[in-house]
């Protein structure tokens, strides 16, 4: 784990807000159901799922005279291996700076930038918990099969997509710096959230709830567990990636939008 960030700078919480992100997939790839591949020109990460979130190309060091080619040879590889969605990321770095222009020629499409958020955990706004709700921390192969299951359902993966996330999340174990939570009422597992810890911050990821539970807080509650648990570990600054329609509800946790997050997409036909 990275050393706790102290830096409330909107230059250090933007930092901190996109390199956990990034670290967060290289986390993810270190699964045993993963496929981790880096070199001097890329890194991705792939993990099977459906779902151009959980496959992506972090880093990209190419020229004009191969960024073609390159692009062509990777999105095939991924194809092959029967992943048809990804994202491909272009933050500052990436060689050569127009390599968006290349990914619109490949077929890719650039997705609207996502706000990047941030709180400062000793302000952290508390909301009360909805009446029924309880929240268990996943740490075990039976209640990880439940928070993959109703994440399944509120992100509306498909059958086998809920397969492959089981067999992800359970080759990379219990233990810090991911943790899962799921939410339930009368005993049933309605949402769920994820916290990992990176780049000095806590990064909250997986906020999902099934459809006939939403608009009840539930959501804000299972992003609200992780922060407190992070806080008790002494940590300052939890972090983000929200919708447009998000926002509003991560303020009321004292959450700001500090940055956006703009990345091309990939959907194979």
């Amino acid at each position: 784990m990275s050393d706790i960030l102290n830096d409330f700078s909107t230059e250090a919480l933007t930092a901190a807000i996109k390199a956990n992100l990034f670290e967060y997939y290289d986390y993810l790839g270190r699964s045993p159901k993963a496929e981790l591949h880096e070199d001097s020109l890329m890194k991705w990460v792939f993990t099977g799922i459906s779902n151009s979130f959980l496959n992506n190309v972090l880093h990209t060091h190419l020229t004009s005279d191969n960024v073609d080619e390159i692009i062509q040879q990777t999105l095939a590889s991924f194809k092959s291996r029967n992943i048809t969605k990804l994202s491909w990321w272009t933050e500052p770095g990436t060689q050569p700076t127009n390599l968006g222009e290349h990914l619109v020629a490949h077929g890719l499409i650039y997705d609207n930038e996502e706000p990047g958020m941030a709180v400062d955990l000793l302000g952290l706004k508390g909301v009360p918990t909805p009446m029924g709700l309880t929240i268990k921390r996943v740490d075990n192969l039976e209640v990880l099969r439940e928070f993959v299951h109703a994440a399944a359902i509120g992100f509306g993966l498909t059958e086998s997509s809920e397969g492959i996330c089981f067999d992800l999340f359970a080759g990379l174990g219990f233990d810090l710096p991911l943790n899962n939570y799921v939410g339930y009422i009368s005993e049933e597992p309605v949402a769920t959230a994820e916290l990992f810890l990176g780049a000095g911050v806590v990064g909250i990821y997986w906020v999902s709830t099934v459809p006939e539970a939403r608009r009840k807080g539930i959501g804000l509650a299972m992003t609200q567990a992780p922060l407190w648990q992070a806080r008790e570990m002494g940590y300052h600054v939890g972090i983000l990636h929200s919708s447009d329609q998000g926002i509003g509800v991560y303020r009321q946790l004292g959450f700001v939008e500090k940055c956006k997050m703009g990345h091309y997409v990939w959907n194979a036909k």
